[in-house]
């Protein structure tokens, strides 16, 4: 999100299937986010609403889907969002953005808001306009996410809050967080430690015409690591000489089994030759070629042993 992005259409203030709505023109908004201070200077000068003028209008939208009293209920409510974006500003994300956000939350509000409940839009709109927030922040903050659980999320925003200066917790700190959170104190200092650490490039940044080290340049290569290619150097040696002297050390028909068992191919793309198209080819029955192939497997693998 940028700065100079305007805020956006509350198509969710719309039932499904609506068009184009008045409520999302830009005629219905103070401005743009493009000039903060503006922005702000103007949402403040939008009078509030009595809390009768406020059930009505919430009512005309309700009954009779009367965008233009949802319009005026988001405008005259614009101010709170700036106000709770302003407590969200140390994460250092952009003020705009922050306030952005908030008044999507604002708009889902005032579209799920019932004056019947007999409480002002304001305290309900509250939870709306700081889980939006809240939102944001934990999709952006970092490049890998800090929290990804509902707990997770609510242990991030209080310890951000009970945190003073950049020193770690101490142990009856995290010790009282925890009692306090209704949370285990490994909860506590893992969460702790993700505040902690940072992003980092996985690529070098390049300063001054010099590539700086990062962790890339520390990263093994899996080919030209010492075991790795020792391993694929003794396989190697396996399948060619290994093999070959493996093969010499059998009698003519126990190698013609191997072979035409193990290392071949028939026509049809198919594996070795059967038990009984052996024993066809040697006159002795597939039982008698399977002891061949056993015996002949064993005196093999007697052979390989040198080379493993």
């Amino acid at each position: 999100m940028s700065n100079a992005m305007t805020l956006p259409p509350p198509a969710s203030l719309a039932p499904a299937g609506a068009g184009a709505l008045a409520l999302a023109s830009k005629s219905m908004l103070p401005g743009t986010l493009g000039n903060l201070d503006a922005y702000i200077q103007a949402v403040n000068r939008i009078p509030l609403l009595s809390q009768a003028d406020e059930t009505r209008l919430a009512t005309e939208y309700r009954e009779q889907n009367n965008l233009d009293a949802a319009r005026q209920l988001v405008l005259s409510h614009l101010r709170l969002v700036v106000s709770i974006a302003r407590n969200y500003l140390g994460y250092g994300l952009p003020h705009a953005d922050l306030i952005q956000e908030g008044n999507i939350g604002l708009m889902k509000a005032v579209k799920r808001f019932d004056p019947r409940q007999n409480v002002r839009l304001v305290s309900y709109a509250i939870h709306w306009i700081k889980a939006e927030i809240h939102e944001y922040i934990l999709r952006n903050w970092r490049m890998v996410k800090v929290a990804t659980t509902k707990a997770q999320r609510k242990l991030f925003f209080n310890l951000r809050s009970h945190k003073q200066g950049m020193q770690p917790f101490t142990p009856d700190e995290i010790a009282g967080l925890a009692k306090e959170l209704n949370v285990k104190r490994e909860e506590v200092t893992e969460m702790e430690t993700r505040l902690a650490g940072g992003d980092i490039a996985l690529e070098g940044q390049f300063e001054d015409g010099e590539e700086s080290f990062a962790p890339i340049a520390y990263l093994a290569d899996s080919r030209t690591e010492p075991t790795a290619v020792l391993a694929s150097r003794q396989r190697d040696l396996l399948q060619t000489e290994g093999l070959a002297d493996a093969l010499e050390s059998l009698d003519a028909r126990s190698r013609r089994i191997i072979e035409a068992r193990w290392l071949q191919v028939q026509d049809d793309g198919s594996g070795g030759a059967t038990l009984h198209e052996l024993a066809d080819e040697f006159g002795v029955s597939a039982e008698r070629i399977r002891q061949i192939e056993a015996s002949a497997m064993k005196k093999m693998r007697g052979a390989l042993q040198q080379y493993a």
